[in-house]
């Protein structure tokens, strides 16, 4: 009784996953970057925005228009993240899913 015991599966599976965590890091650098270049030019903008107002009333209709914009800025980021966990967390268990065939 000595069957020989195959690494090669195992081995491949942890370089697939090693792959795919190296790429997920990757990827999420770059969405933290471009959301963060992001609110950086939203806040700027508001702020150039802000120096033109001139009443009480443009007041409160710049904050409740730049809280929305910053709502759906924010909702957007979220939702690039929310994907690319989806994405990666697809492409994982496919490949253990094939490995295990």
């Amino acid at each position: 009784m000595s069957a020989k015991t195959d690494f090669q599966n195992p081995i491949e599976a942890v370089q697939a996953l090693m792959a795919i965590q190296a790429q997920t890091i990757g990827k999420s650098i770059e969405l933290q970057k471009k959301a963060s270049e992001e609110l950086m030019a939203f806040f700027k903008s508001e702020a150039e925005k802000a120096t033109k107002l001139k009443s009480p009333e443009e007041l409160v209709r710049f904050n409740v228009d730049a809280n929305t914009a910053l709502f759906k800025l924010l909702q957007a980021q979220g939702e690039a993240f929310t994907a690319l966990a989806t994405e990666v967390g697809q492409t994982a268990m496919a490949k253990f899913q094939n490995a295990g065939k």
